[in-house]
C-alpha cells in the first residue's frame, strides 16, 4: 500500500468509520484485467481491423496517466481503396506486394493520436502485437514514446529488427515482452441473463 493509499484509507475510516485495514473482503472483484492485459487486449482487438491476410498487427499508445491516446493497425494509407491495392507478399514483382504500400500499426497509432508530436504521445507507452521494424522504430523514437510492450518478436533475427533494437536501446526506449496472464479474452456484448 502506498502512502497515498494509506492516507485515503485513514480518511475513509475517519469520515465513515469504514476500516479498510480490518475488512478482508470489501466486495471488489479479484479477476479484473491488469493494465498490461487490458492495453494489449485493446491492441489485439484493434488488429482485427486490418485487411492483411497474413499479419494482423495492432498498436495502442497510452500516456503516463493510463489513458489511451492513439490506436492503429496495419493497413493501406488513407484514401487508398483496400480492394484495389495488392495484399500479396511473395510476388516476384515487388510492386505487386503489400510491403511497398502498407502503413504499419505503430505509425498509424502515432498519427491517429492527438498530433504525432503531441504531449499525449511523448513519454508514453506503446503496446504492440509485433516487435516494431526499423522504420517504425524511427517514428517511435521521434515521437517521444519511452516504452514498448510487445507481444511477439517473430522477426528477431532479421537485420531490420536488429537495427530496430539498436536504435531503440540507444535512444533509451524501454523494451518489455508482454507475458499474458490469461490464455483467452472473451468480450461479451451483453449479459445473457439480463
Amino acid at each position: 500500500m502506498t502512502d497515498d493509499e494509506r492516507e485515503a484509507a485513514n480518511i475513509l475510516k475517519e469520515e465513515t468509520k469504514y476500516d479498510a485495514f480490518l475488512i478482508n473482503n470489501n466486495g471488489r472483484r479479484d479477476d479484473y484485467l491488469s493494465w498490461d492485459d487490458y492495453f494489449m487486449s485493446v491492441a489485439l482487438l484493434t488488429a482485427q481491423r486490418s485487411k492483411d491476410p497474413n499479419t494482423l498487427v495492432g498498436a495502442c499508445i497510452v500516456d503516463d496517466g493510463r489513458r489511451i491516446v492513439g490506436l492503429g493497425y496495419n493497413g493501406m494509407p488513407r484514401g487508398l481503396d483496400d480492394d484495389d491495392m495488392p495484399w500479396a507478399r511473395a510476388n516476384t514483382n515487388q510492386l505487386f506486394n503489400k510491403y511497398k504500400y502498407v502503413t504499419h500499426a505503430e505509425v498509424n497509432a502515432i498519427l491517429n493520436s492527438k498530433g504525432s508530436y503531441s504531449s499525449h504521445v511523448n513519454g508514453g507507452t506503446l503496446y504492440v502485437t509485433l516487435f516494431p521494424c526499423e522504420n517504425c522504430a524511427k517514428m517511435i523514437i521521434q515521437s517521444g514514446i519511452k516504452k514498448i510492450v510487445y507481444l511477439k518478436d517473430v522477426y528477431h533475427h532479421t537485420d531490420g529488427t536488429c537495427a530496430s533494437r539498436v536504435m531503440l536501446r540507444c535512444a533509451k526506449v524501454e523494451l518489455q515482452q508482454y507475458i499474458p496472464t490469461m490464455s483467452t479474452m472473451i468480450v461479451k456484448y451483453y449479459d445473457q441473463e439480463s
